[in-house]
């Protein structure tokens, strides 16, 4: 009776075990999560699960932007557990910010049982219904053999394609429905081989090399595709962009992916890019856009947007194909297979780099204005200053940085340099502020040996503070460093250069004193406000072995420059509050 009992145990498992040990099969070894009602069984399964760690964080909005900071600093999914009704609810911020920035997520949601399903039962919400905008794919588990191949599919297809988050709906009655083991079989998708483009993608190619040997003003403009479809993708790109001599310019979220450091990078583009990236996309005469998607923030005025260049676009979307910018040449693919294959078409026509001669002339007029320069004030710390004191003291630890949403996302991503993929974090499609900690918890714990730093604003924090626990319990170490102007920074900005200085509920007029609440959560804190205390208190900070919060308290009405506002051109820039550089 006994060895019966035992041999039964083994072939039968219930729904909750097959899930983990589906995913435990596909590589997965952590799970960001709050546990609920209707996932008490998976959180049953886990206590019992060694190979899976799970992080608690203290709201579910955290949870998948700690996916999202795991995933993008590691190139591996993250995955997120939360339970029923507002579990589900509060994922949406994260999963709208993942699927706007192409991070690949699966959120596992628990659900009431399937018999209770329309009944209005406690914590019932429609998860598919709630999701469906904000996921590229779902679906409920409605019988326990399909837990193992619906987990598996949505798994695989968070990195299909343009990546992106997945969610799965898993019913409380199915997760403890017994499974026979001796028919769980997990069916991995084949590793994708690079496929072979058709003729007339290879035609497309040939001709974008072409084009790209011949012109006279070309621009290279990368963006977080090149990231997300991996080291090997960004490093075709930079050889490529190192073999031509032209000028490359990023996106917000594709920083990293083209040396900073590299004299042919004229900085990045678009609202807040450099005078010189600004210039050079309106005088181009070829752009070469390689994993980005034309983005408002980046395009400017779409009818003075590059108005002299023909455009080759490079992107795994075909829906992203003149979706906003009309392509003179679609190349639709993985940005590492058609990049080497564009490269080598390149190599083998005939290229003549003086040609370019002229082009940088032009260019280096417009860098020796110095758009990002400031003066340090001896009084004040300027943001500005801030950054670059960062950048210094971090310039060669290869440290991983994420950040909020604001003024100081955009000085951050000025003033620091990155030379490499997978080392910057932020929030750029959809712009979440409380993005930044969780994000940089989910990097230090996929990535536990390197510093990693969250810059935010006094704003921002409060989205998600509550994450402070999180790493302490995690002994996540990261160092958060706030650029703290008691304002809603990038808010304020607008309202004083556009809406005539009515600063309408801008300003934080109750500000807790974050070294204490810091320090009530176990962190090790520090205030400072002078510009000599500034670089002892980052040493302090980075040098820390627990997590760490710095508030700097930095000039409250600083505005960030160079500044192209909505709905001008590249040729119509803000340099300061007073000057504008303005091309007819």
């Amino acid at each position: 009776m006994d060895t019966q009992q035992s041999l039964q145990q083994k072939l039968c498992f219930n729904g909750a075990q097959a899930l983990l040990e589906t995913l435990i099969e596909l590589g997965v070894d952590t799970i960001f999560g709050y546990p609920g009602g209707a996932v008490l069984p998976l959180y049953d399964a886990i206590y019992a699960e060694p190979r899976i760690r799970h992080i608690l964080v203290r709201h579910e909005q955290g949870a998948v932007h700690a996916a999202e900071g795991y995933a993008r600093s590691t190139g591996k999914p993250g995955v997120v557990l939360v339970t029923s009704g507002p579990g589900i609810a509060n994922t949406t911020s994260g999963l709208l910010d993942a699927m706007c920035d192409s991070i690949p997520v699966l959120c596992i949601s628990g659900q009431v049982a399937t018999s209770a399903i329309g009944t209005d039962a406690f914590q019932e919400c429609d998860a598919i219904g709630i999701s469906r905008p904000v996921t590229k794919w779902n679906a409920q588990i409605k019988r326990s053999e399909d837990v193992v191949p619906l987990v598996s599919k949505a798994y695989q297809m968070t990195t299909e394609g343009r990546p992106g988050p997945v969610l799965i709906d898993f019913p409380k009655d199915i997760q403890i429905q017994a499974i026979d083991k001796s028919t769980f079989t997990i069916e991995k998708r084949a590793e994708s081989t690079p496929e072979v483009p058709a003729p007339a993608m290879l035609a497309n190619i040939k001709r974008a090399a072409d084009l790209i040997v011949n012109a006279r003003r070309p621009v290279f403009y990368g963006g977080g595709g090149l990231i997300n479809s991996g080291k090997a993708a960004a490093e075709v790109f930079s050889n490529l962009v190192r073999y031509t001599g032209a000028p490359c310019t990023l996106t917000l979220m594709g920083l990293g992916a083209y040396p900073a450091n590299d004299e042919q990078f004229v900085g990045m583009l678009g609202m807040h890019g450099t005078l010189e990236a600004n210039l050079a996309m309106h005088h181009a005469d070829l752009i070469i856009c390689i994993g980005a998607r034309f983005d408002d923030r980046i395009t400017g005025r779409l009818s003075d947007f590059c108005p002299h260049a023909l455009k080759i676009h490079l992107d795994i979307d075909p829906a992203s194909i003149d979706k906003v910018v009309r392509a003179d040449v679609p190349l639709v693919g993985d940005c590492h297979t058609l990049l080497t294959r564009l490269f080598n078409e390149v190599k083998a026509l005939p290229m003549e780099r003086s040609r370019l001669d002229d082009w940088w002339q032009t260019i280096e007029k417009w860098r020796s204005k110095n758009c990002l320069g400031f003066t340090p004030s001896t009084t004040e710390i300027l943001p500005q200053d801030l950054l670059t004191r960062i950048n210094q003291k971090i310039e060669n630890k290869d440290a991983i940085v994420s950040t909020d949403v604001g003024q100081h996302q955009m000085w951050a991503a000025q003033y620091l340099t990155f030379n490499q993929p997978n080392r910057w974090l932020t929030s750029g499609g959809a712009g979440t502020m409380g993005y930044g900690m969780p994000a940089a918890i989910g990097a230090q714990i996929g990535n536990p040996d390197k510093l990693v730093i969250c810059v935010s604003g006094d704003a921002s924090i409060l989205m998600n503070i509550q994450e402070l626990a999180t790493a302490v319990q995690h002994r996540a170490p990261i160092k958060v460093v706030l650029c703290n102007n008691r304002y809603m920074g990038m808010v304020r900005q607008w309202q004083e250069l556009i809406h005539e200085g009515r600063y309408s509920h801008s300003y934080n007029d109750c500000m807790p004193d974050f070294v204490s609440v810091a320090q009530a959560f176990g962190w090790q804190a520090a205030s400072v406000s002078d510009p000599r205390d500034l670089d002892a208190a980052l040493e302090a900070c980075f040098n820390s072995e627990g997590p760490y919060f710095l508030d700097v308290r930095v000039q409250a009405q600083e505005n960030c420059f160079p500044m192209m506002p909505a709905g001008y051109g590249h040729q119509q820039v803000m340099l300061s509050e007073d000057t504008w550089y303005v091309e007819d």
